[in-house]
Order: C-alpha cells, then structure tokens, then sequence
C-alpha cells in the first residue's frame, strides 16, 4: 500500500516579526514495513533547509528566516510505502516478564523506562490507576497493554480544545477529556510504571472507511512498547487499536516535547496564528529517487547576526490530535 501525504503549516502573525528559527520533524521514517519513497519541503518565505538524523534516527529540519515576515507556509510532501505487517500473537507466555533484563535491553530501552516531561507518574495518575484497577498489570505483557489501551478508551472522551500543546496529562486525567497527545502520555507514564519500555510516536493515520474518534485532518500519536519477544509493538490508545498498515510513524521519541513536527522562536512582540491542514490518501507506485532529503527552490545560507539582550521570543508548537 503507498500513502501520499500532505502537511501544510502556516504561521501568521499580527505584525512583522524577525530572526525566526524553526525546527520540523515531518519527514516518515523508514524502517520495518514502513518505508519513503520520496519526501520534499518547501517554504515561503524561501529559506535554506538544512537536515541531520538525531539519536533516535529521526530526520530533523531546520532554517532560520532573518529577515521580517508577518505570514511563514510550511508544506512537506511524502509518498511512502507500508508492506505486510507480521500478525501479532494473542498473548506471550508467562516467561516474558523475565525476559525486562540486561541481557535483552539496551541503553535505548532504559531511556524509555524514565519518567520525562509529559510521561510522568503523578497523584492524579496514580489515582486513576487505583480507580481502574491498573496498578499491578495482569496477565503478560502484551495482554496488560492490551488491557490498558482498552481502558483509556472507555475512560477518557476524546474531544478537542480541552488540552493545549502543552498540557500535563493531569489536565485530561482531571476532566476524563483529551485528544490523541493525551492519551498517548497516558498509557506511555502507565507502561513505564509497570516497567516496560514505552515510546511516543508521531505521524499520521489514514481515516477513510473506519470510525477513529481521532481527527482525519491532523498529525496522530500513538505509543510503541517493547516486548523482549515482539521488538516494539504499537498501541493507539485514541482509537483502540493496534498499530496497523494505516498508521504512518513520522518520529518516536520520550514523549512529544522531543517529537514536535514544528517547532520554533521568533523575535518580536506579534501574536502568532496557527493553522494546520494535513492530507492522507492512497497513492501510485512512485518513480523511486534516491534523494530523500530533496529540498525544493533553495536560498543562499543566511548570515548570523549578533545577539541582543533585548530580544523578544515566541515559541511555535502544534498540538497533535
């Protein structure tokens, strides 16, 4: 199956601003089933784009736009292919709580055991895993998590605007309410306190023909476990569901503060106005290209300039739904 994506972001602002940085993590991962077939970036105002992959092998942007700009058009484009996923078992055997040991886990996993920003045990968490019976896990791992994804569902509404970007997950575990970045930290901070290395993914779900409470027009998130006999298996707390060929993994990472697809700082006093539009279809066959990392209608490398105590910053973040 090949997927063509479209994801556009258009920052504008009520005054000229200036010295914008911006960080993109947009760009689908190859890896397993998944695999790019082509992906480009463009931006206007034109900037250069310069890439590198960071530490957890995600494909990371960025630019700086020097010059004063009152509107900033983001739009990355991909075609990528999802082979066959390997059908999952119904449960693992009673030995696979065992198998959490040196010997099967790396420095990779441990960093997924820790708390982190947005996956954290709290109060508020520790409560609504007493309520929901989730403070021991049951059965092996691969069950418990089944478990737990199917909890979260019936246990939180999904419902837009309640959260923002940057909210802690005791805001959804207050009102019951959230989106897909909620419940994603939800589950993530559960399977860490059971000791089981979690992970949170970003990307991209396709919609047409299900009935996914999460929204058709967004960015997804979706949480990945280790299980020492599977490798990392995905979890969609939003929808119920197992990670499938319909989910589109764009980076993992902690949590979302390391994953963002945008993010950025301006200098100057503007209020800044966010808009997203993302789409998803099924596609051709691509011609293959070698050059991943195509970017469209360079500029010339902008010139640094001095740093100024008076300086003024926004930061620009999109909350995945």
């Amino acid at each position: 199956m090949f997927y063509s994506i479209r994801h556009v972001t258009r920052f504008r602002y009520n005054a000229p601003v200036r010295e914008a940085v911006m960080e993109l993590r947009m760009q689908p991962r190859s890896e397993g089933p998944q695999a790019l077939r082509s992906f480009q970036i463009a931006t206007n105002p034109r900037a250069q784009l310069y890439a590198y992959t960071d530490h957890l092998g995600n494909a990371v942007y960025h630019f700086n736009m020097l010059r004063e700009h009152e509107d900033l058009h983001i739009e990355a484009q991909a075609v990528v292919e999802i082979g066959q996923m390997r059908p999952l078992p119904e449960h693992l055997d009673a030995l696979e709580w065992g198998r959490y040991n040196a010997f099967n886990l790396s420095d990779d996993h441990f960093d997924m055991l820790e708390p982190s920003k947005f996956a954290r045990p709290s109060p508020e968490l520790e409560a609504f895993m007493r309520i929901a019976d989730l403070s021991k896990p049951e059965g092996d791992p691969l069950t418990a998590l089944k478990t737990l994804q199917r909890t979260i569902y019936d246990s939180f509404e999904y419902q837009s605007g309640v959260t923002e970007v940057n909210s802690p997950i005791e805001v959804a575990l207050e009102q019951r309410r959230g989106v897909c970045q909620d419940f994603a930290h939800i589950m993530t901070a559960i399977g860490r306190v059971w000791r089981i290395p979690c992970r949170y993914v970003s990307g991209y779900l396709y919609h047409k023909g299900s009935r996914d409470r999460s929204t058709a027009d967004a960015t997804h998130a979706w949480v990945e476990a280790y299980l020492p006999s599977l490798g990392w298996v995905g979890f969609d707390p939003t929808n119920n569901i197992m990670a499938c060929e319909r989910h589109i993994r764009a980076a993992v990472g902690r949590d979302y503060s390391d994953v963002p697809p945008t993010r950025g700082t301006y200098k100057g006093g503007a209020d800044s106005e966010l808009s997203i539009a993302v789409s998803l279809e099924p596609t051709q066959a691509p011609v293959r290209h070698e050059d991943f990392l195509k970017v469209t209608r360079p500029m010339t490398s902008p010139t640094p300039t001095p740093s100024m105590p008076e300086r003024l910053y926004h930061q620009q973040q999109q909350q995945q739904q």
